[in-house]
């Protein structure tokens, strides 16, 4: 008997692993989250950690521009980290320049209830639009 594990049975496995990437910056007046990568029921746990480490923040800014899909359940993570967010008296706003994202916030209702821009700047500009 041997230890070594057959190499024809691990070729490809590192592939199937989906990956996510979430940096996290601190500027003067919000915190930008930049999750890279597909933000799924494979994914979404990371995410959601991500947004609720960061549900204490005045200002939270999420870049979805390095995100080529998400699914309900990628949907559903932001929405939750919105609600932690607000719950702390923060606000959150989205930068989105990915048409099929862009398209699926908007059909879904949920630019209606953050702002969801184009590019960071212009969503950096939209962050406490609302409160006062």
């Amino acid at each position: 008997m041997t230890d070594k594990q057959d190499p024809a049975a691990t070729v490809g496995r590192a592939e199937e692993v989906p990956v996510l990437e979430i940096s996290v910056e601190r500027h003067d007046d919000y915190v930008l989250c930049r999750p890279a990568g597909e933000l799924d029921a494979y994914t979404v746990a990371q995410f959601r950690e991500a947004l609720t480490e960061l549900a204490d923040e005045s200002y939270v800014l999420v870049d979805l521009s390095d995100v080529p899909f998400m699914d309900s359940a990628g949907l559903g993570a932001l929405i939750g980290g919105i609600r932690r967010a607000r719950e702390n008296d923060g606000d959150v706003a989205v930068a989105c320049n990915r048409p099929a994202l862009t398209r699926l916030l908007h059909t879904t209702g949920f630019d209606r209830i953050v702002p969801v821009r184009e590019t960071v700047e212009e969503a950096v500009l939209a962050l406490g639009e609302d409160a006062g």
